[in-house]
């Protein structure tokens, strides 16, 4: 499992983890979607810029690997802002390769890209 060096563990002053600290001795816990409901909570909207801004950071829009990203924190993003960058895909793997669709991502958190950063 690839380790992300430098990226943030978490969101500073929360408990939403963003990377795990060792793969899974019991399987790899795949990646799936997640509904973003509009009623959802500030501090997970919050996270989910958070990560998104982390990741466009990190990679901008080449592709990554999953690694020790945390797959609970891809499926809040997964199949809008963060997409597959390889066919086939297993979302169980920690080799997956990922993208950030920009244009879903810039439409879902202007904020983050109206800095212009990557």
């Amino acid at each position: 499992m690839l380790k992300h060096r430098g990226f943030p563990g978490r969101l500073p002053g929360s408990d939403f983890q963003f990377t795990i600290r060792r793969a899974n001795p019991r399987g790899v816990t795949p990646i799936r979607r997640r509904e973003r409901y509009a009623d959802r909570r500030p501090a997970d909207k919050r996270a989910d810029a958070a990560f998104l801004e982390a990741l466009w950071q990190h990679f901008g829009d080449a592709p990554f690997e999953r690694g020790n990203l945390d797959a609970g924190r891809l499926s809040w993003l997964f199949g809008r802002e963060v997409v597959p960058a390889e066919d086939p895909f297993d979302p169980a793997s920690y080799d997956a390769l990922l993208r950030i669709e920009v244009d879903v991502a810039r439409a879902s958190f202007p904020e983050i890209f109206d800095g212009g950063s990557a």
